[in-house]
């Protein structure tokens, strides 16, 4: 079979599900398959899950997708994995250990949004080292060094015993191919990793703490780095190979962090890779911005190199809940359950069916004029903090001008106002990097939370911004596939393959002057919203 032809296997490993999808060469999906993975939770700050589980859930629906595609597991050519940017760690010969209670091993993951390392990621951010130029000046808990620190002070046992310390994505390729090379995207991203001078920074580590890691010369975070594609070792190992159910010797490309593989799926689409912020709309909300040359921007994770697409540069923001928050703001309203059941009967998700009901409000097909119904309802969708540009994780929620209406009509109008709240927010992040340099001419949409027409709409409306969708209903599976693309060497390097595979869908513009003017009311109080919180919450601190 010549590189010109074949299937690829794209595989998405999100925080509630194992994904896969069979491509052809032309990024058409022919058939996928999903796998629920479970989500172990405690309190606000702590999510752990298990590698073991994810693994066969990763099996069970490459198997399905094979399948349903009815094509020869031979005809594969290449394979690409992304991930949640979640903390593995495994021991002698990959056995699990745990991350929280030592009575459950199995539950060897520090899921990317658990905030158990607050603390830690404080006190790293108060040591200014030059490192942390490169995360917009101040590190996240979300990120992987926080969560080492926190291993080392309070299960010191385990940290002492573990063999390799994995991104999630990077440990998938690891169970693939054995191979420990590390993807640019995670190390660089989420580790502190200096990928345009491919080195750590052994003078971090050792004023955070972290000694020991610079001590083995980084043997247990990785010790080889490569550029997402790259094909890893001899590819897929005969032990994955018989638990995909593909052929031994596959191609296997070095992987991205899940919303990276959205930017992939998205940014080629039309344009330069520069002129395209790819924003991923999941469970949390990721924004990719690419440049030619670094640009720093406070508050805006970055400049990374060779993170997303190789040689450029990559800024990346984004909000910690997207899609949770907008579910958490359901959940608080007296009408929830009434809804929940009405959707159930309609066969959708309560936000879709929301968006049809917010139609049917609204003003027809003038999806721009649905805001309306949002009236002086205004939220910030903060739960969990705010990830850019303030960098933020202690920030909060805010819901002003809520009523005491216990209708449907209300949630709507809820709805409608936190999907403002989220454009808002993404609007920040965009104003933020422009002011530093980094110009956007569109917004490239990907994510299940971003589906609706009513929803890219209203980003578009909030932010100013046209926002464009790609005619793959799965970016971010073609994304990971377009991996496994020029690992086969099926395309000469990651632009080519993101061209040929990647087609424009519909376009959103912003709405007329009226609308314009409307959002940017809106905006302000935003604005006035999140800062009042902040001043509120110094005045509680320091009452305290």
């Amino acid at each position: 079979m010549s590189r010109k032809e074949g299937f690829l296997i794209g595989i998405d490993v999100g925080t509630g599900s194992a994904r896969a999808g069979v491509f052809n060469l032309r990024g058409e999906l022919v058939a996928s398959d999903k796998h629920e993975i479970s989500l172990h939770r405690e309190g606000n700050t702590t999510f752990e899950q298990s590698s073991e589980e994810i693994w066969e859930a990763v099996a069970h629906c490459v198997r399905g997708a094979i399948a349903a595609a009815r094509i020869d597991a031979a005809a594969v050519v290449g394979i690409g994995f992304d991930a949640t940017c979640s903390l593995v760690i495994v021991g002698e010969e990959g056995v699990p250990l745990p991350v929280g209670d030592s009575a459950h091993p199995e539950r060897n993951i520090i899921v990317w949004m658990d905030h158990r390392a607050v603390d830690q990621a404080s006190r790293i951010n108060d040591g200014k080292h030059a490192v942390l130029d490169y995360v917009g000046g101040s590190i996240s808990p979300e990120m992987e060094t926080p969560k080492l620190l926190w291993l080392k002070e309070n299960r010191r046992t385990v940290f002492d015993d573990v063999r390799h310390f994995f991104d999630l994505t990077d440990f998938l390729t690891w169970k693939a191919t054995g191979s420990a090379v590390r993807s640019s995207c995670t190390v660089t991203c989420k580790w502190t990793y200096l990928a345009h001078e491919n080195r750590w920074d052994e003078s971090y580590f050792r004023q955070v703490g972290l000694a020991e890691l610079a001590d083995e010369d980084f043997a247990r975070i990785g010790q080889e780095v490569v550029a997402p594609g790259t094909a890893l070792g001899s590819g897929l190992s005969d032990s994955a190979a018989h638990d995909l159910g593909l052929v031994a010797g596959t191609a296997v490309a070095a992987g991205l962090i899940d919303a990276h593989a959205g930017g992939i799926g998205t940014v080629g689409v039309t344009g330069t890779p520069s002129e395209n912020l790819a924003y991923v709309f999941g469970t949390s909300s990721c924004t990719m911005t690419s440049t030619e040359q670094p640009v720093f921007v406070p508050g805006v994770w970055g400049p990374y190199h060779s993170a997303m697409v190789p040689g450029m540069w990559l800024n990346e923001g984004g909000q910690s809940a997207a899609g949770a928050a907008i579910d958490q703001l359901l959940e608080l309203h007296t009408a929830s359950a009434e809804a929940h059941a009405a959707a159930k009967l309609a066969g959708k998700a309560l936000p879709a069916w929301l968006a049809d009901l917010a139609m049917e409000y609204g003003s027809g097909n003038d999806l721009s004029a649905v805001v309306h119904l949002a009236k002086t309802l205004h939220v910030v969708p903060e739960f969990i903090g705010n990830r850019a540009p303030y960098a933020d994780p202690e920030a909060r929620a805010i819901i002003a001008g809520l009523g005491m209406s216990r209708e449907i009509d209300s949630l709507v109008a809820l709805y409608i106002a936190g999907l403002c709240g989220l454009g808002y927010g993404l609007r920040q992040i965009m104003e933020t990097q422009q002011t530093s340099g980094a110009e956007v001419k569109r917004i490239v949409i990907s994510g299940g939370a971003g589906q609706s027409d009513l929803v890219r709409q209203i980003l578009a409306d909030a932010t100013g911004k046209p926002v464009l969708s790609v005619s793959s209903e799965e970016p971010v599976l073609l994304g990971s596939a377009i991996l496994g693309a020029v690992a086969a060497g099926s395309f000469s390097d990651m632009q080519a393959a993101m061209s040929a595979m990647t087609s424009p869908g519909q376009v959103f513009t912003p709405g007329d002057q009226s609308i314009v003017e409307l959002h940017q009311t809106r905006f302000d109080a935003f604005c006035r919203l999140q800062s009042v919180a902040r001043e509120i919450r110094s005045l509680s601190q320091s009452a305290q």
